[in-house]
């Protein structure tokens, strides 16, 4: 719903708000209604929906009802409708796609699935002043909404088929193959698809691998049938992420997205960026990633190497998913993250206890060491980055001391400390592949 059909509802007399406010509980109500009268005159109508299966066509009459819904319970909220109010049609629009359907008879069922809405609507209003005035009133809003969600779908759709055709027409799937060979043919249409991803380009080309799966509410590992449509939408969101003015090449394999970025002459951190805007686009569609990016290779023959970082990488995600991207690591940072339960298992029982009481108390002891750490064990400093005075840094010093057993100055009890504070951040529950 646009902002302007708020003003225009709480502008409108109270009869007439009321008038509305029963209209659009009415019509919410008969959402099933709709779908059942708009699904089977656009399965009567439509060429490319006529002989489809069971399936197929409760999936219409679902998407049908759910338009309905979405639009009139904005209206009965008076609110916005987001993105990701409508991350199902754009998701619908791709299973369209991958079905054949054409886009013309894909546009008619929309067009008529409103008509319904819209009979509906008119004959349930009622005829009194107050209601004829509430119809009208809903006239513009309901208009942008139906626009609003065939742009949506339209554009999903299209992004699919460029997807689809980029893929098949670059040969997508054997050059990946290829690539994570480790190899590239001299002949052939491969080297010139690699060549349009800005890859094989260079003797001193830098390439990114990139793994990606997608998350749902069973958690990682097990997508759903309905959900089979979702790795695609990533793989097509990630073929648009790149720096160097190319593609980035992207393919589905297995359930998982495989991709490769040529960096060229742009930067990882540049990368990153994008690939995290990317990610929030999806995830307001309501697609949840995980991503795994390996560090800086050179050269095609370490692109397996890559792929078998970035799927470290993306093990080290926890169930939320997110973005783990190694060359923005430490070393000391991966080998923690990395780590199994027996490191958790070695830490001494008196730097555990000590841990969780300092937690409970605001972790200032943890935030002193690692404040300490950060200024190269220059304790003064360490005292003016927490903004404390340089007694209390030095009485903090000698407690942790009294509660651990270890002397911070001490290089080895200070990593010993540091992979201790570092293991309580990462849930026991949440690690992968351990």
């Amino acid at each position: 719903m646009s902002a302007g059909s708020h003003t225009v509802a709480a502008s409108l007399p109270e009869p007439v708000q009321l008038a509305r406010t029963r209209i659009v509980g009415t019509i919410y109500d008969r959402a099933d209604e709709i779908a059942e009268r708009g699904s089977s005159a656009i399965i009567a109508q439509v060429p490319g929906y006529a002989d489809r299966d069971g399936e197929f066509r409760a999936d219409v009459h679902d998407q049908v009802a759910r338009l309905c819904r979405t639009g009139l319970g904005a209206l009965l909220d008076k609110r916005r409708v987001t993105a990701a109010d409508l991350a199902y049609t754009r998701r619908a629009a791709v299973r369209r796609a991958q079905s054949g359907l054409p886009l013309t008879d894909y546009i008619t069922a929309f067009r008529l699935g409103q008509q319904a809405f819209w009979k509906t609507l008119v004959s349930h209003a009622g005829d009194s002043p107050a209601a004829r005035e509430a119809t009208l009133s809903m006239v513009l809003p309901l208009t942008r909404y139906c626009d609003l969600i065939s742009s949506q779908a339209t554009h999903a759709y299209l992004e699919f088929q460029q997807y689809q055709a980029a893929e098949a027409g670059r040969d997508g799937r054997d050059l990946i193959e290829s690539l994570l060979g480790g190899t590239l043919p001299e002949r052939g249409p491969l080297p010139a698809a690699a060549a349009a991803h800005g890859i094989g380009t260079a003797h001193d080309e830098r390439l990114v691998v990139i793994a990606a799966e997608v998350l749902n509410s069973h958690g990682r590992g097990s997508a759903v049938r309905s959900d089979t449509e979702a790795p695609h939408i990533v793989s097509a969101a990630l073929a648009r992420t790149g720096v160097n003015g190319h593609r980035t090449l992207a393919v589905v394999r297995d359930s998982v997205v495989v991709a490769v970025a040529g960096l060229g002459r742009g930067s990882i951190e540049e990368l990153c960026a994008r690939l995290q805007r990317t990610r929030d686009a999806l995830v307001a569609e309501g697609i949840t990633p995980a991503l795994g990016v390996s560090t800086v290779i050179a050269g095609i023959e370490q692109i397996p190497r890559g792929w078998h970082e970035a799927r470290s990488a993306l093990d080290l995600l926890p169930d939320s998913g997110g973005i783990m991207a190694l060359p923005k690591l430490t070393p000391f940072r991966y080998l923690v993250l990395s780590s199994d339960d027996t490191v958790r298992n070695l830490v001494d029982p008196r730097i555990a206890r000590a841990l969780t009481e300092d937690q409970a108390k605001g972790a200032v002891l943890a935030d002193t060491i690692r404040a300490f750490v950060a200024a190269d064990m220059n304790l003064r400093e360490a005292a003016d980055a927490l903004r404390i005075h340089h007694n209390t840094a030095k009485y903090r010093l000698r407690r942790i001391q009294q509660l651990t057993g270890r002397n911070i100055r001490t290089v080895t009890d200070l990593v010993e400390l540091l992979v201790a504070i570092e293991l309580r951040h990462i849930p026991r529950a949440e690690r992968h592949g351990r």
